[in-house]
């Protein structure tokens, strides 16, 4: 796989009725020709602490479940695919295996996430050392015995969110030894919220390689991550992008952006490697693709851009400064992410095993005769809540 620098990609800054939405130190087009693969894609390396040089857009196979999906991307040139544990309870990475297994190890890239058990959301950290590392290890022995593999090129510490787990001793204990075994090459952690602290953790651990955030164009605190990210990459660790569509689907009409225009944006930024977007489809492939051969805006997706960062969307910040207003102390960025994993995503499923794992019942708003918390995003929070506990009464069957 081609190598290429990093030097001055893109710098952007977009402007609308909104006012500006899109971070400073970003233009619209190039300063430098940039290198591409055989296929036309734009390539990036993944940060200096891997050998890996990627296309700008990967693949999130978390909701794909094609297998004639995933070939199309290998043959057009995509090499890197990402998947975890978790999704679609394990038949994911199953599907992957069958893939992989005719395919030569050396021609493709992939990443699987765990997230051991003993995560105490109050404490913002795991508190049995034992039962981390023998969770995390039975759950890894699973992925790999479904991918079929030897090993996957980058193990993530999945879904957390603060510096304390990051740097878990427990944890980097025993994704060390995982890798010394030569079962992963490379190690990551990821998150969907608190991403500079998780970042910034993330190189004080000396340990991680890469990191996988969630960036997009609607994230309030943008600026503070792209200096989290401008740390990272003179760290060397690999900066990859996750939910970029900024909760998939609007909850209602609003502006046209197609989710090739949010994509691009996520792209700008000098320090990221690559994108891993969850397409399903051939047009979804197809449209991705025409984002890692050109990363120039139009006119129209400029303006589509600072119109639809002024509306409506499912996309949480994860700000957790509602948690305190709650009575009850409900995880209320995790109840919000259940909620744009299905009315954004359409992932229930998946959503569903989220709100098993946060163990909320349907009765605890009940208690209250109104709601105190107040979203700075305007999410009607109790009213989001209640319709999302609808699906833990859904059997895990019915689910998509």
């Amino acid at each position: 796989m081609e190598k290429t620098d990093r030097r001055g990609f893109f710098r952007a800054t977009l402007l609308g009725a909104a006012g500006t939405i899109v971070a400073p130190r970003l233009s619209w087009s190039a300063a430098e020709p940039v290198r591409k693969s055989e296929k036309g894609l734009i390539m990036r390396p993944l940060g200096r602490r891997t050998d890996m040089v990627v296309p700008v857009v990967s693949m999130g196979v978390m909701r794909a479940d094609n297998p004639a999906l995933v070939r199309a991307a290998l043959d057009k040139g995509i090499t890197l695919f990402d998947t975890a544990h978790t999704y679609q309870g394990g038949r994911n990475e199953e599907m992957l295996g069958k893939i992989l297994k005719k395919i030569p190890r050396n021609s493709y890239y992939i990443e699987t996430k765990v997230k051991p058990d003993g995560y105490d959301k109050k404490k913002g950290d795991f508190t049995d050392d034992e039962r981390v590392k023998k969770s995390f290890r039975e759950k890894f022995d699973v992925s790999m015995k479904r991918l079929g593999l030897p090993y996957v090129d980058i193990l993530f510490l999945h879904a957390i969110n603060t510096r304390a787990a990051t740097l878990n001793g427990a944890v980097l204990e025993v994704m060390q030894e995982i890798r010394k075994e030569g079962r992963t090459r490379y190690l990551g952690v990821s998150t969907h919220s608190n991403e500079p602290e998780v970042i910034r953790a993330a190189i004080e651990s000396g340990v991680y390689d890469v990191v996988l955030v969630a960036y997009n164009y609607r994230q309030k605190h943008r600026d503070e991550i792209l200096k989290a990210f401008a740390e990272a990459a003179e760290a060397g660790l690999g900066i990859i992008v996750m939910k970029t569509m900024a909760g998939g689907k609007p909850p209602k009409e609003g502006p046209a952006l197609r989710m090739g225009t949010a994509l691009k944006w996520s792209l700008q930024s000098e320090h990221v490697a690559t994108a891993i977007p969850g397409f399903t489809s051939f047009d979804q492939l197809e449209e991705d693709l025409a984002v890692a051969r050109d990363l120039t805006f139009t006119d129209e997706e400029k303006q589509l851009l600072a119109a639809a960062s002024a509306g409506e969307t499912l996309y949480c910040d994860g700000c957790a400064e509602c948690i305190d207003q709650c009575p009850h102390g409900l995880p209320i960025p995790d109840l919000m992410r259940a909620y744009m994993y299905t009315y954004g995503y359409r992932e229930t499923r998946k959503a569903r095993d989220l709100l098993d794992e946060l163990q909320v019942t349907p009765e605890t708003c009940a208690s209250c005769d109104t709601c105190t918390v107040t979203c700075n995003k305007g999410f009607a929070v109790a009213e989001k809540i209640n319709d999302i506990m609808r699906l833990r009464n859904v059997p895990h069957e019915f689910l998509a």
